[in-house]
């Protein structure tokens, strides 16, 4: 194919001939695997008195100057079902996609397509306004008329390695253009706000493309009211396994702003150990250390050496990047002192546990207003505090980022970092002194 590059809005509508004699028109151009990162063009939809028929790209021997798409042979097989193929026209344009690398949301209104290695291929999409205007039939006018004016218009194009489509359960609509291996360059707080832009039927697109680890992060930096839409789209089985990933203090507010009946239902799916964590952080009010507090955090007994503890530590790190603090408690899981991960390197490796822990700990209880729980954090400069009861039995942990977000605006607080990461265990309290 002698054709080079050139745009699908400028193709669409042509005369296509063979042996110079017109047998119908162009409609669409069909992609049988979109996922490749420049994915190349298997064939033309061409409109005939017959109906649709698919033109093997193969068959096409050129573009000509005026226009016309000159085939070898007449396409005779009807075309293919949407679920069995893209369509460039009918399933991406004026259809809303991810750039990824821009970080935003935004539709497209052309693409452009090049002939690379001697295959046709999808190069990228065009976002900008010279698209709609291609689309309209106004690009001759402009260069005719102003055309001052139709070059200053920016081209706005995103290449196609930044998107590729993904489709909903209704295999006849692809409303957004987005791989899960490019959502994963996305800082969860990005993807947050791409899912809180979307509609609710793309959203929940989106959400279902992810595995559950980027789901539950992005879900911590949504608004409660995306979060219960969110829920009520993808069912209760997938819900449950992403909210099982979140953060244990995220999970519990999302579960406290449910429906009881709902909140059952989720925490039915749920591993018996996570779903009784849930349901006991779920009782403590928002604003309390007990609502901002999370069960993941690593404890180790007194009566260890440092080198059998940094073995430990070793073991467990896959399942719990928060190992700043190592809580020290007994059988009963009474706090009995705490130790940084910085004077575990520094101790002799004979040296035991409670000979190196400090045990003047600053603590909070769980009914302890969280603007207190965040003044203590910063009195004493810590990266986080533990709670316990009445007793001095260890409840769990209030991070400095969680501390931040009791007073700070939702808004902004949503876009910090996280000290804690999600990956699936069984416990939330991991053990380095068992």
């Amino acid at each position: 194919m002698a054709f080079t590059e050139g745009f699908i809005s400028e193709l669409v509508g042509r005369k296509a001939t063979i042996n110079d004699l017109p047998i119908g028109k162009v409609t669409d151009f069909l992609v049988n695997e979109p996922d490749d990162t420049f994915p190349h063009i298997d064939g033309l939809v061409i409109k005939t008195t017959q109906g649709l028929r698919f033109a093997p790209i193969e068959t096409v021997i050129d573009v000509n100057h005026d226009g016309t798409v000159a085939l070898t042979m007449a396409p005779k097989e009807p075309a293919p079902p949407d679920q069995e193929a893209l369509y460039l026209i009918s399933d991406l344009l004026d259809k809303q996609i991810v750039d990824v690398d821009g970080r935003k949301v935004v539709r497209i209104n052309d693409i452009e397509v090049a002939n690379t290695g001697g295959r046709l291929r999808v190069v990228a999409a065009d976002v900008g306004v010279s698209g709609l205007l291609r689309r309209l039939g106004l690009k001759s006018f402009g260069k005719r008329f102003t055309p001052a004016i139709y070059r200053s218009v920016p081209r706005s194009m995103i290449a196609w390695d930044s998107v590729a489509p993904i489709r909903e359960t209704n295999p006849t609509q692809v409303h957004l253009s987005v791989k899960e291996g490019k959502l994963a360059r996305l800082h969860p707080s990005e993807l947050a706000e791409i899912i809180g832009d979307l509609s609710t039927r793309e959203a929940a697109a989106v959400v279902r493309s992810l595995d559950d680890e980027t789901a539950a992060d992005a879900f911590e930096h949504l608004d409660a009211d995306i979060q219960k839409t969110l829920i009520d789209d993808i069912g209760t089985e997938r819900a449950a396994d992403i909210i099982e990933e979140m953060d244990s203090d995220d999970a519990a507010d999302l579960l406290a702003e449910l429906p009881e009946e709902q909140q059952s239902r989720l925490l039915a799916e749920m591993n018996e150990y996570t779903a009784g964590e849930l349901r006991e952080l779920v009782k403590y009010e928002e604003d309390t250390a007990g609502g901002l507090m999370t069960t993941d955090y690593v404890w180790i007994y007194p009566h260890r050496t440092a080198e059998a503890t940094i073995r430990k530590i070793r073991e467990i790190a896959p399942v719990s990047e928060f190992i700043y603090y190592l809580y020290v408690v007994d059988k009963e899981d009474t706090l009995l002192g705490a130790l940084s991960l910085r004077t575990l390197m520094l101790a002799l490796p004979t040296a035991f546990i409670e000979l190196i822990m400090d045990h003047d700990l600053v603590t909070v209880l769980p009914d302890t207003p969280a603007v207190e729980v965040a003044a203590m954090i910063a009195r004493y400069d810590l990266l986080a505090i533990p709670v316990v009861n009445n007793h001095g039995k260890m409840l769990g942990i209030v991070t400095v980022d969680d501390a931040i977000d009791a007073i700070m605006p939702e808004e902004l607080a949503k876009k910090l970092p996280r000290f804690t990461a999600h990956h699936h265990h069984s416990s939330h309290r991991v053990a380095a002194g068992a």
